[in-house]
Protein backbone atom coordinates (compact mmCIF):
# COMPACT_ATOMS: atom_id res chain seq x y z
CA UNK A 1 0.00 0.00 0.00
CA UNK A 2 0.99 3.52 -0.76
CA UNK A 3 0.48 6.63 1.32
CA UNK A 4 -2.95 8.22 -0.16
CA UNK A 5 -1.82 11.15 1.24
CA UNK A 6 1.10 12.67 0.83
CA UNK A 7 3.58 13.61 3.95
CA UNK A 8 3.69 17.13 4.91
CA UNK A 9 7.01 18.90 5.80
CA UNK A 10 7.56 19.59 9.51
CA UNK A 11 8.79 22.28 11.31
CA UNK A 12 12.19 21.40 11.80
CA UNK A 13 12.26 21.42 15.84
CA UNK A 14 9.27 19.01 15.95
CA UNK A 15 10.81 17.05 13.28
CA UNK A 16 14.16 16.82 15.17
CA UNK A 17 12.10 16.19 18.61
CA UNK A 18 10.47 12.99 17.09
CA UNK A 19 13.61 11.93 15.62
CA UNK A 20 15.44 12.04 19.06
CA UNK A 21 11.87 10.00 20.98
CA UNK A 22 11.13 7.65 17.99
CA UNK A 23 13.92 7.60 15.51
CA UNK A 24 12.07 8.71 12.70
CA UNK A 25 9.54 11.00 12.09
CA UNK A 26 6.35 8.82 12.39
CA UNK A 27 4.47 8.94 8.95
CA UNK A 28 0.85 9.92 10.49
CA UNK A 29 2.39 12.74 12.00
CA UNK A 30 3.73 14.08 8.38
CA UNK A 31 0.19 13.21 6.69
CA UNK A 32 -1.11 15.12 9.25
CA UNK A 33 0.58 18.24 8.86
CA UNK A 34 -1.49 19.06 6.03
CA UNK A 35 -3.60 20.66 7.95
CA UNK A 36 -1.31 21.66 11.58
CA UNK A 37 -4.19 22.65 13.52
CA UNK A 38 -5.68 19.42 13.83
CA UNK A 39 -2.05 17.56 13.64
CA UNK A 40 -1.45 19.77 16.96
CA UNK A 41 -4.65 19.06 18.82
CA UNK A 42 -4.09 15.10 17.93
CA UNK A 43 -0.53 15.81 19.29
CA UNK A 44 -1.58 17.36 22.36
CA UNK A 45 -4.26 14.93 23.07
CA UNK A 46 -2.41 11.81 22.47
CA UNK A 47 0.19 13.09 25.06
CA UNK A 48 -2.17 14.38 26.99
CA UNK A 49 -3.75 11.01 26.98
CA UNK A 50 -0.13 9.28 27.51
CA UNK A 51 -0.03 11.39 30.73
CA UNK A 52 -3.11 9.34 32.47
CA UNK A 53 -2.20 7.08 34.71
CA UNK A 54 -5.32 5.94 36.47
CA UNK A 55 -5.06 2.50 34.27
CA UNK A 56 -2.06 0.54 33.58
CA UNK A 57 0.24 1.64 30.15
CA UNK A 58 0.75 -1.65 29.56
CA UNK A 59 -3.00 -2.70 29.67
CA UNK A 60 -3.01 0.63 27.47
CA UNK A 61 -0.74 -0.87 24.98
CA UNK A 62 -1.71 -3.86 24.81
CA UNK A 63 -5.65 -2.42 24.02
CA UNK A 64 -4.28 -0.77 21.11
CA UNK A 65 -2.53 -3.37 19.89
CA UNK A 66 -6.15 -5.48 19.93
CA UNK A 67 -7.39 -2.32 18.59
CA UNK A 68 -4.55 -2.26 15.63
CA UNK A 69 -4.63 -6.35 15.12
CA UNK A 70 -8.83 -6.06 14.07
CA UNK A 71 -8.33 -2.80 11.97
CA UNK A 72 -5.25 -4.17 10.28
CA UNK A 73 -3.49 -1.01 10.97
CA UNK A 74 0.33 -2.51 10.75
CA UNK A 75 1.78 0.75 11.80
CA UNK A 76 0.09 0.88 15.09
CA UNK A 77 0.60 -2.64 15.95
CA UNK A 78 4.90 -1.65 14.89
CA UNK A 79 4.87 1.59 17.17
CA UNK A 80 3.11 -0.20 19.96
CA UNK A 81 5.47 -3.36 19.67
CA UNK A 82 8.04 -0.82 19.89
CA UNK A 83 6.50 0.96 22.96
CA UNK A 84 5.87 -2.46 24.45
CA UNK A 85 9.56 -2.76 24.61
CA UNK A 86 10.30 0.59 26.25
CA UNK A 87 7.92 -0.10 28.70
CA UNK A 88 9.27 -3.58 29.46
CA UNK A 89 6.61 -5.55 28.73
CA UNK A 90 7.12 -9.24 28.21
CA UNK A 91 7.63 -9.07 24.76
CA UNK A 92 6.79 -12.51 24.03
CA UNK A 93 3.14 -12.01 25.66
CA UNK A 94 2.91 -8.37 23.64
CA UNK A 95 3.90 -10.91 20.14
CA UNK A 96 0.60 -12.47 20.89
CA UNK A 97 -2.06 -9.48 21.32
CA UNK A 98 -3.08 -10.13 17.39
CA UNK A 99 -3.90 -13.41 18.55
CA UNK A 100 -4.83 -13.40 22.03
CA UNK A 101 -7.95 -15.15 21.79
CA UNK A 102 -6.19 -18.58 21.18
CA UNK A 103 -3.21 -17.81 23.04
CA UNK A 104 -2.10 -19.21 26.79
CA UNK A 105 -0.16 -16.20 28.26
CA UNK A 106 -2.79 -13.35 29.08
CA UNK A 107 -3.92 -13.12 32.63
CA UNK A 108 -7.94 -12.93 32.75
CA UNK A 109 -7.72 -9.11 33.49
CA UNK A 110 -5.78 -8.68 30.29
CA UNK A 111 -7.85 -10.82 28.26
CA UNK A 112 -10.34 -8.78 29.58
CA UNK A 113 -8.97 -5.93 28.31
CA UNK A 114 -8.42 -7.13 25.00
CA UNK A 115 -12.39 -8.50 24.64
CA UNK A 116 -13.27 -4.87 25.55
CA UNK A 117 -10.47 -3.35 22.92
CA UNK A 118 -11.73 -5.68 20.13
CA UNK A 119 -15.77 -5.41 21.85
CA UNK A 120 -15.15 -1.47 21.30
CA UNK A 121 -14.10 -1.33 17.98
CA UNK A 122 -16.51 -3.51 16.39
CA UNK A 123 -19.43 -2.10 14.52
CA UNK A 124 -21.56 -1.81 16.35
CA UNK A 125 -19.97 -2.21 19.22
CA UNK A 126 -20.67 -5.22 21.73
CA UNK A 127 -19.72 -4.21 24.81
CA UNK A 128 -21.77 -6.21 27.50
CA UNK A 129 -22.71 -5.25 30.83
CA UNK A 130 -21.01 -8.19 32.09
CA UNK A 131 -17.55 -7.23 30.71
CA UNK A 132 -17.88 -3.39 32.07
CA UNK A 133 -18.63 -4.87 35.35
CA UNK A 134 -15.73 -6.67 35.76
CA UNK A 135 -13.22 -4.27 34.09
CA UNK A 136 -15.29 -1.64 36.70
CA UNK A 137 -14.52 -3.84 39.52
CA UNK A 138 -10.52 -4.37 38.30
CA UNK A 139 -9.65 -0.48 37.19
CA UNK A 140 -12.16 1.57 39.51
CA UNK A 141 -14.28 4.14 37.48
CA UNK A 142 -11.53 6.77 36.54
CA UNK A 143 -9.34 3.53 35.13
CA UNK A 144 -12.17 2.24 33.88
CA UNK A 145 -12.66 5.70 31.64
CA UNK A 146 -9.32 6.03 30.95
CA UNK A 147 -9.48 2.73 29.12
CA UNK A 148 -12.41 3.62 27.32
CA UNK A 149 -10.79 6.86 26.39
CA UNK A 150 -7.67 5.32 24.90
CA UNK A 151 -9.64 2.59 23.26
CA UNK A 152 -11.30 5.25 21.29
CA UNK A 153 -8.83 7.07 20.39
CA UNK A 154 -6.31 4.15 19.08
CA UNK A 155 -9.69 3.35 16.85
CA UNK A 156 -9.62 6.95 15.37
CA UNK A 157 -5.74 6.86 14.79
CA UNK A 158 -5.39 2.89 13.53
CA UNK A 159 -9.03 3.49 11.09
CA UNK A 160 -6.80 7.41 10.09
CA UNK A 161 -3.67 5.23 9.26
CA UNK A 162 -5.43 2.99 7.41
CA UNK A 163 -6.84 5.12 5.47
CA UNK A 164 -4.12 7.20 4.15
CA UNK A 165 -2.72 3.77 3.33
CA UNK A 166 0.03 4.36 6.26
CA UNK A 167 1.57 1.33 7.14
CA UNK A 168 4.39 -0.01 9.34
CA UNK A 169 7.26 2.03 9.20
CA UNK A 170 10.01 -0.48 11.38
CA UNK A 171 9.88 0.81 14.96
CA UNK A 172 9.34 -2.97 16.06
CA UNK A 173 12.76 -4.17 13.87
CA UNK A 174 14.40 -3.40 16.89
CA UNK A 175 12.09 -5.78 19.11
CA UNK A 176 13.81 -9.81 19.07
CA UNK A 177 10.24 -11.50 19.06
CA UNK A 178 8.16 -11.04 15.82
CA UNK A 179 4.76 -10.27 15.82
CA UNK A 180 2.09 -12.97 16.03
CA UNK A 181 -0.45 -13.13 12.55
CA UNK A 182 -3.84 -12.53 14.19
CA UNK A 183 -6.20 -15.01 14.34
CA UNK A 184 -9.64 -15.57 12.38
CA UNK A 185 -12.49 -14.99 14.11
CA UNK A 186 -15.12 -17.99 14.66
CA UNK A 187 -18.64 -18.39 15.12
CA UNK A 188 -20.51 -14.67 16.40
CA UNK A 189 -17.45 -12.87 16.26
CA UNK A 190 -16.95 -13.01 12.56
CA UNK A 191 -19.98 -11.41 11.71
CA UNK A 192 -18.62 -7.60 12.93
Amino acid sequence: MTLRVPKAELPAELAENMIKQLGAVPEPVEVMWHNPRLARANLEFSAELGTCDAADAGLKTFAHMAVAAQVGCSWCLDVNYFHALNQNLDLAKASQVPRWRTSDVFTLLERDVLEYAEAMTNTPPTVTDELSKRLLDALSPAGMVELTAFIGFANMATRANTAHGITSQGYSEVCEVPLAARSEPSGAESAT
